[in-house]
């Protein structure tokens, strides 16, 4: 079995890429090694510089393909050294062989802060199209197909190289999780989730992102699935609505802000007419007082307690949507947040009929407790345009706040009873047949604190997140390949 495998690993430090660069020579299975991202002479045994570019250079991904003269490629994509379990080039090795797949790739272990953590990942589905996709940092690529895969790698991409060969591969062969810990890895990035969810949409990383979004509209062209800027229009005429807008706040247990929520609503300053419904899902702190308190004084707020104690946000916004009192204009805001100025509400409605859309997404603001801004600031995004905004929503990982939507479209599509991922299920289905309307005026106060349901996740609430919008991504490909058939 000699021989059988082309490595291909950052440099980091000498010493570092030495200790990777031993592990693998140990295994007896490799015919080259060649570093990445390197200017140096690096003085090692058996070793080639590729490259003095990165592994996301469309470049690097050429001359990958270029070099691997063996049946399997191994890419690492860390700096740090890389420690090999027992046997674990073998089983790649095995399993790759044994399953026929493209891509293969296991759990592992991470070193953070000198604790050693297990690191599950999750499998890989037709609808994992996000670029923050966590495979580890081994790839373990059947050379034939990255060969063929490269073909529809652009090689002028400075960022988005290596996750277009992954889409490529994608397209013509199945990947593979190894669910076993098969190398351990430094990981030093060791901020907490709610601190890392924001980064596709951090300003500084926009040229990052829009590599990426072509790379991913070039897949959905390749694969079928591909929407053109045509949308079904709206006429704004259906139904019979008392009020022209509606603020709905799901809400449990949030006795420290919703008084806030409530609050910024209530001062708002429109032309139309519009009300608040909170949908109360059995609060146990003080938040159910708080809320009738403010209902007994001003009329506009219509306090929900559902018959139903299943209910998770999904829910609890489609017992809002079916009410009475809905309007025609359903507005999204969070018990944990409030909105930046007396105009929201004004804006969202003008946005609905400007861009004739039966959703529309709003640009916020990330900040503490205090209402004081944290990094990464303003979010806009800006990805959600009117011509590839449906295509690329796909490949990201949320929306924007706030939310808004046409209350007919919307009792159409009945929102997922779910905690988690219930608007992002929502968008896509929307967006399939109609336009996002956005505003890029910072109109909502995202509120950042350690009592957010997603402030520090583990690994395991992390990779269900993770699962369950991959699912609903997979889906909704699905859906639109069956629309772009006739």
């Amino acid at each position: 079995m000699n021989g059988k495998v082309t490595c291909f690993i950052p440099f980091g430090t000498k010493e570092e890429t030495k200790i990777t660069v031993d592990e693998l020579k140990k295994t007896g299975l490799v015919s080259a090694i060649y570093v990445v991202g390197s200017t140096e002479q690096l003085e090692i045994e058996g070793v080639e510089v590729l490259s003095s570019k990165a592994l996301t250079y469309g470049e690097t991904i050429h001359a990958i393909a270029g070099k691997a003269n063996s049946e399997y490629v191994f890419i690492y994509t860390k700096t740090s050294a890389l420690t090999l379990g027992q046997l674990a080039l073998d089983r790649f090795l095995k399993v790759a062989k044994d399953t026929n797949s493209g891509l293969v790739y296991s759990n592992y272990r991470a070193i953070k802060n000198g604790v050693v953590e297990n690191c599950p990942v999750i499998d890989y589905q037709e609808g994992s199209l996000r670029d923050d996709f966590n495979f580890g940092s081994v790839l373990f690529y059947d050379a034939k197909v990255l060969k063929e895969a490269v073909k529809d790698v652009d090689a002028s991409f400075r960022h988005a190289g290596l996750y277009e060969l992954r889409l490529a591969v994608a397209s013509r062969s199945e990947f593979m999780r190894i669910p076993e810990v098969l190398y351990t890895e430094e990981e030093m990035d060791t901020r907490k989730s709610g601190e890392k969810i924001f980064d596709y949409v951090d300003p500084k990383n926009r040229a990052v992102q829009i590599e990426m979004e072509i790379a991913c509209t070039e897949h959905l062209k390749r694969i079928g699935a591909f929407l053109a800027p045509k949308f079904d229009p709206i006429a704004f005429e259906e139904g019979n609505f008392k009020m022209e807008a509606s603020v709905v706040i799901p809400v449990r247990d949030r006795v420290k802000t919703i008084e806030d929520a409530i609050k910024s609503v209530l001062t708002q300053k429109a032309n139309v007419a519009f009300n608040l419904i909170i949908v109360d899902n059995y609060s146990t702190d003080g938040t159910t007082e708080i809320i009738q308190k403010y209902a007994s004084i001003d009329k506009r707020i219509i306090h929900i307690i559902p018959e139903r104690k299943d209910l998770g946000i999904g829910g609890c916004w489609n017992e809002a949507v079916a009410h009475e009192s809905c309007g025609k204009f359903a507005i999204q805001l969070d018990s944990d947040d409030l909105y930046a100025g007396d105009d929201t509400v004004q804006k969202v409605v003008d946005a609905f009929y400007r861009e004739n859309c039966a959703m529309v997404v709003g640009t916020y603001q990330m900040v503490n407790f205090a209402l004081e801004e944290i990094p990464p600031g303003i979010i806009d995004h800006k990805e959600w345009t009117p011509e590839n905004g449906r295509n690329n929503a796909l490949r990201i990982n949320g929306l924007g706040a706030p939310r808004a939507f046409y209350t007919p479209v919307l009792r159409k599509n009945p929102i997922p009873n779910v905690n988690y991922g219930e608007d992002y299920a929502l968008g896509l289905a929307i967006s399939r047949n109609y336009q996002i309307g956005r505003i890029y005026d910072s109109i909502y106060l995202c509120r950042r604190w350690d009592d957010n349901s997603d402030a520090s996740l583990d690994i395991e609430k992390m990779n269900a997140h993770n699962t369950y919008k991959d699912r609903i991504r997979t889906i909704e490909l699905k859906a639109r390949k069956l629309l772009c058939k006739k």
